[in-house]
């Protein structure tokens, strides 16, 4: 049985808006792409930019259910955060967020902590 309008509508507005994110990415997002990719990180398949549910993750690995966000500073007290996680959280995902700056300017303790919370030996 096929999905109704609304949610057809919903799922390619989604779809939309990924593809729209992909090719605008910040450099935080750009630079944690070029050490996610193509199975760089301990052989894990990692997709970006990716719709789950009403929300759109920028990293998400689906193997290990880890969801990876880099954070500029518009979500230092972002009221919408909390629920957006909580949700991913009852979904069964784990989410790590990064601020944007770490990802620059501290990269191989991001990787490591990724690493980490994969379970996935140094």
């Amino acid at each position: 049985m096929p999905a109704p309008p609304s949610r057809r509508l919903f799922c390619e507005t989604m779809r939309t808006r990924a593809r729209c994110q992909r090719r605008q990415q910040t450099d935080a997002e750009r630079k944690l792409w070029a050490l996610l990719r193509d199975r760089r990180l301990s052989q894990t398949k990692w997709r970006r930019q990716r719709p789950m549910g009403p929300y759109i993750v920028d990293f998400v690995c689906l193997e290990h259910r880890l969801i990876v966000e880099c954070d500029g500073s518009q979500h230092a007290e972002n009221e919408r955060d909390a629920p957006r996680d909580a949700w991913l959280a009852s979904q069964g995902y784990r989410v790590l967020r990064f601020w944007n700056r770490d990802v620059l300017k501290t990269s191989a303790n991001v990787i490591d902590t990724i690493i980490a919370a994969c379970g996935l030996p140094f």
